[in-house]
């Protein structure tokens, strides 16, 4: 049995050992392997996961995705033919291969964030049921060369709501997507657990008494907020429904902060800011819509060709035309998740330095751009807004005042944050916890629990 934690950044695995939850090693890519998957065609990913299954899952799936593996074979055929290799890379490997070439393949970060998205056709809801399978398989074979052993039970974090705008419903295609996934490649009991509830289940076994707990857990793609009653009198239960307070949770996370980043750092340098030859102001849309890699609709709006001439006439009225050819070489060249990535990058450094140079020379010959500290809160003012918002009306459906604030996930380290929360919460201590395995060692208590 495993603790899974199938993150919007991260994925990662616990299991118990000696008592303790232990977040295992997975091959080259260390105890967290990113959310992202490169395949050098879309077509071909249904293939890959059809060899990997086990014989009954595959005969069932073959006739599912019938039409899908033709089309495959046949782009399969191709890429024989061009020397080009068919296998599909997870992680920094992914990255890396998206970085090589991202005029091609197909390279999707974060697919946790669409899983919920409104307006899917079927066709699409099976695509990311089958990338999402693909990177559970990935997880999976790794988990069992490190344990040699078969692993068939997951408890499997989730937010409080996922990404999308049909709030329950959304969230059940969400669920329905992670389950027919985890069910497919050989998980045979498959639970949830909320992901804050998860990592208050990890603070709870550091608690000398009982103690209302604010957990705020902010992901790669949603922060969730969980009032608990925990203890270690609380511990051994295994129905803790009583104590679960309250929950609050919005799509703002991580993503979100390196999207903000990058607008207001590296998109002045595109142009965003600059005049049209008419004296106007430079339209913005096309810029936001750059940046939002955790939007289908705006993504493809933005790589759509009506844009692509829409750009060329904005070169062309543009009174800084060479800054706005960027923007354009961004939608030709597909650079969106390049420019995102050094947003990202920044952001992680600047959790030790107050300024970092990002590099645009993909953009132009040795350009590059200064972002600080101030540029960050400048760019996630709204996102940190939000995720106030969410603390305060967790403690007021709790009608309930923390003892203490426990605060998780990788962005939780920037002293940007932490000087926030200390503003809203003045008189509350807080405690930041394991910054990516706090979910996970939770899940993997759960797990030891649920399933003994």
């Amino acid at each position: 049995m495993i603790g899974f934690d199938y993150g919007t950044s991260n994925c990662a695995v616990g299991v118990m050992q000696n008592g303790t939850p232990s977040i295992l090693p997975l091959g080259e890519h260390g105890k967290y392997v990113a959310s992202t998957l490169y395949s050098p065609s879309r077509e071909v990913i249904v293939n890959w996961l059809s060899q990997q299954l086990h014989e009954t899952e595959q005969k069932e799936f073959q006739l599912q995705r019938k039409l899908q593996l033709q089309k495959g074979n046949n782009v399969l055929r191709e890429l024989k033919l061009d020397g080009i290799s068919s296998d599909l890379f997870f992680g920094k490997q992914a990255l890396q291969a998206y970085l090589a070439d991202p005029e091609e393949g197909y390279y999707i970060k974060s697919p946790k964030s669409f899983l919920g998205a409104s307006g899917l056709f079927p066709q699409q809801v099976q695509l990311f049921e089958d990338i999402v399978a693909a990177m559970m398989t990935n997880i999976k074979q790794l988990t069992e060369q490190t344990l040699d052993r078969e692993i068939t039970q997951a408890v499997i974090g989730r937010p409080i709501n996922f990404q999308g705008s049909r709030g329950e419903e959304s969230n059940k295609q969400a669920i329905n997507v992670l389950t027919n996934a985890a069910k497919r490649v050989g998980f045979k009991e498959v639970e949830f657990q909320f992901e804050p509830v998860a990592a208050g289940f990890e603070f709870e076994a550091s608690l000398t008494k009982e103690t209302k707990v604010l957990v705020v857990d902010i992901g790669g793609g949603t922060t969730d907020c969980s009032m608990l009653l925990m203890g270690p009198e609380l511990q051994g239960l295994s129905n803790r429904t009583q104590h679960l307070l309250s929950h609050s949770g919005e799509r703002i996370g991580g993503n979100d902060f390196d999207i903000g980043l990058a607008l207001a750092g590296i998109m002045p340098e595109l142009g965003i800011n600059s005049f049209l030859k008419s004296g106007k102001p430079m339209p913005v849309n096309s810029f936001y819509q750059a940046v939002a890699i955790n939007k289908i609709n705006e993504q493809n709006e933005f790589y759509s060709a009506e844009n692509q001439r829409f750009l060329n006439e904005l070169v062309r009225d543009s009174k800084q035309p060479e800054q706005v050819k960027r923007l354009l070489k961004v939608q030709t060249e597909k650079l969106s998740y390049l420019l995102v990535n050094g947003a990202e990058q920044a952001k992680i450094a600047l959790t030790d330095q107050d300024e970092f140079l990002i590099s645009l020379e993909n953009l132009d010959e040795d350009l590059t751009t200064l972002v600080s500290r101030d540029t960050l809160l400048t760019g996630i003012k709204r996102e940190l807004s939000g995720i106030a918002n969410l603390m305060h009306q967790a403690v007021e459906e709790s009608s309930e005042q923390p003892d203490v604030i426990f605060i998780t996930g990788g962005t939780a380290k920037s002293p940007v944050l932490n000087a926030f929360f200390q503003q809203h919460f003045p008189n509350t201590p807080i405690v930041l916890g394991d910054h990516f395995g706090s979910v996970t060692a939770g899940l993997t208590r759960w797990a030891n629990k649920i399933f003994a």
